[in-house]
């Protein structure tokens, strides 16, 4: 029986265009810990966190994805969502004429049982204090979903949507990228704010510089495809340092 409450990638592989991306992950996020997953550009960082979420783009053609031990690679995006997994997206797009307000209460809205209204003033109380703490003005809630915003207002409502879905695991892909050092710590302290024994996160960068913030139970190297290298917070450090030819020449040995 596979273990519950975890996310479980088992010997993923897939493609895109005929061409081979992810060569065989297997990867483990229990509940409770927040795992840091690093490489270079084109190792398949991207990829899974795509896979995972149901990027109809990409073919799997071995291996498996399994959220408290159900496999979600069958299901429609919208159904993992409200199975409990949450994806902060790297380029987060615009919806115009959709306000934020709309969007996360209808978002709220299709969890609930068939014939339950969310009520107002609870939404909106909910949604405000999670503002607050992410220091996005209110004014933002009748602004169009990250239609105009900054890099770092975008961000920021990626977070703000996984503050009020609260999922059971997110996967935040590049969630540092393009972002100052101030927007980066408010970010930072968001993610931090939500964790908790009843949730796994997955954080995805390039850089040691998120990692200081963000601080991992696990980080994974990737390289071409495949996770080669796993160990604790200082191996991120060790990547800053030295960069990843020394795993590559890893993974070389291991191919």
């Amino acid at each position: 029986m596979e273990k519950m409450n975890c996310l479980k990638v088992i010997n993923l592989k897939a493609k895109i265009h005929n061409q081979e991306i992810l060569r065989g992950v297997n990867l483990e996020i229990p509940r409770g810990e927040v795992h840091a997953i690093m490489g270079k550009n084109g190792s398949g960082k991207s990829t899974l966190a795509k896979i995972m979420a149901g990027h109809p783009a990409y073919e799997v053609t071995e291996g498996q994805v399994l959220l408290d031990g159900q496999s979600i690679l069958e299901m429609e995006p919208d159904e993992r969502s409200r199975a409990g997994l949450f994806l902060a997206f790297q380029y987060p797009v615009e919806v115009p004429g959709v306000t934020i307000a709309n969007f996360l209460r209808a978002a709220l809205q299709a969890r609930l049982p068939e014939g339950e209204e969310i009520e107002a003033t609870e939404y909106y109380a909910r949604l405000y204090e999670k503002m607050d703490l992410l220091k996005i003005p209110r004014n933002f809630t009748s602004r169009s979903v990250n239609e105009g915003f900054s890099g770092g207002e975008k961000k920021r409502c990626e977070i703000l949507q996984m503050a009020m879905l609260e999922p059971k695991y997110a996967i935040l892909d590049e969630t540092d990228s393009g972002l100052d050092i101030d927007a980066l710590k408010i970010v930072a302290e968001g993610v931090n704010s939500m964790r908790c024994p009843e949730r796994g996160m997955l954080v995805i960068t390039h850089y040691q510089r998120l990692l200081e913030y963000i601080v991992p139970d696990r980080v994974h190297v990737m390289v071409n495809g495949r996770i080669v290298l796993s160990g604790d917070k200082d191996l991120a450090l060790k990547l800053e340092n030295e960069g990843y030819e020394w795993v590559e020449q890893l993974e070389s040995v291991s191919s």
